[in-house]
């Protein structure tokens, strides 16, 4: 008879599982598993930005008025049957924001490799030490100086078990390094909001989230192995498509960063009609017609009242829409005409194309829906998704083009090189 195998229960087969896991991390020679990390973070930066953009639609930015804790509690403990109304979506944004720098750290500390070992290690003893030392100073608090004994005694074990990788190429351990300080500088921008009842912040604090999303985004591009296997300035930049991708993107960044100062005066919709603004083309802006404004929003839309510079400030957001849709279909068009419609710039420009007709129409339903919480939401997402990908369109051209100027020195630099000695005496 064949042998029966006794196969080990099931928890027992778990936690094997899991220690061959980690000591399999000990072996990891190379970065192969870090385009994965780089990748989760970056989605998990999108779905950051998006519940940022739920918090502001549904005005909970203030729902928990204390920072960092959140009605007293810790953040970690806060009960969840309290989870209503507009705190629920501030203290899930607060979690989400966690996660994100947590896993921005480990993204940082992955692209140091085996010598950010130390640096757990010295790191995990010094928050144990303050752990244990604060517990004795303050037993009232003594769940919060628990979590972080535990965060230093993870930080201590991880400094044993983490990957024996070699470190990553220098501009890119930059590249973390600035990861990591953005996404502390983020949630101190964001406490700061709250505890200051600041929105001045609240428009740094959105605009600096989409600039940490297309970081991430491009920290991802960079370990992928599509980047490794593209050519190296392989065609000249006659056409001048990498100032063209940069001055882009950065028209979408600024039109970002306006609408995050139109969001944050809690004003709820300047001009309440699209394609026309109070029924024109340019809406009258004199005294007597932002009253007549303001009535009608407080008898019909029961919305707060408005200045004429926010009018002024809704059309320029339009006009900077209408220029931006132009610039993107430019790019495409110029790529799809100059370097075919097989050419990796072509299909990203497309792509650029298609997110921007999808986010001129989401502000225009934005309009129409009376400023919906989900669509005005949807609607700042899509915008993060246009400057990530603008972002990494310019990332890309630089990667595949080369200025003119450039080209002609490196010739003349071969040229020159390939001279035999006796060519490149002087003559006598």
């Amino acid at each position: 008879m064949a042998e029966r195998r006794v196969r080990p229960p099931g928890g027992v087969r778990y936690i094997g599982g899991a220690l061959l896991f980690v000591v399999s991390l000990t072996q990891v020679k190379s970065n192969s598993l870090l385009k994965y990390c780089a990748v989760f973070t970056a989605l998990a930066t999108f779905v950051l930005v998006w519940m940022g953009g739920l918090v502001t639609s549904h005005g909970a930015g203030l729902a928990v008025p204390d920072w960092p804790n959140t009605y007293g509690y810790n953040l970690f403990f806060f009960p969840v049957s309290k989870w209503i109304g507009g705190i629920f979506y501030e203290h899930t944004h607060r979690l989400v924001a966690s996660v994100v720098g947590f896993l921005t750290s480990i993204l940082a500390l992955w692209l140091f490799g085996r010598p950010a070992r130390p640096v757990l290690r010295w790191a995990g003893a010094v928050f144990v030490a303050a752990g244990i030392g604060l517990c004795a100073k303050f037993p009232a608090h003594t769940a919060e100086n628990l979590l972080l004994t535990g965060i230093g005694l993870a930080a201590l074990v991880a400094g044993f078990f983490w990957p024996n990788c070699e470190p990553s190429a220098k501009w890119l351990r930059v590249l973390g390094a600035v990861a990591f300080f953005t996404v502390v500088a983020q949630g101190v921008l964001g406490g700061l909001r709250v505890t200051r009842v600041n929105d001045q912040l609240g428009i740094f604090h959105a605009t600096l989230a989409q600039l940490f999303f297309l970081l991430l985004c491009s920290i991802a591009l960079f370990q992928t192995n599509f980047w490794r296997r593209l050519p190296v300035e392989a065609e000249t930049d006659f056409r001048h498509f990498r100032p063209f991708f940069v001055l882009t993107t950065a028209l979408i960044l600024g039109q970002l960063a306006l609408g995050a100062t139109m969001r944050h005066q809690h004003a709820g919709l300047s001009i309440p009609d699209f394609p026309t603004a109070y029924g024109k083309i340019w809406p009258d802006t004199d005294a007597a017609a932002i009253a007549r404004y303001n009535q009608n929003r407080l008898e019909v839309m029961g919305y707060n009242p408005i200045t004429a510079f926010q009018v002024e400030l809704q059309m320029v957001h339009r006009l900077m829409a209408l220029l931006i849709l132009m610039a993107v279909g430019a790019c495409a068009w110029r790529a799809w005409r100059y370097l075919g419609r097989g050419h990796w710039l072509t299909r990203f420009s497309l792509a650029w194309l298609g997110l921007v007709l999808a986010q001129v129409f989401l502000g225009a339903a934005t309009i129409w829906t009376g400023k919906s919480a989900d669509v005005a939401t949807a609607h700042v997402a899509c915008g993060a998704l246009c400057l990530a990908t603008g972002g990494l369109a310019s990332i890309l051209s630089c990667r595949l083009l080369t200025a003119p100027a450039a080209r002609v020195r490196l010739a003349a630099n071969d040229e020159i090189t390939t001279l035999p000695p006796s060519s490149a005496m002087p003559a006598k």
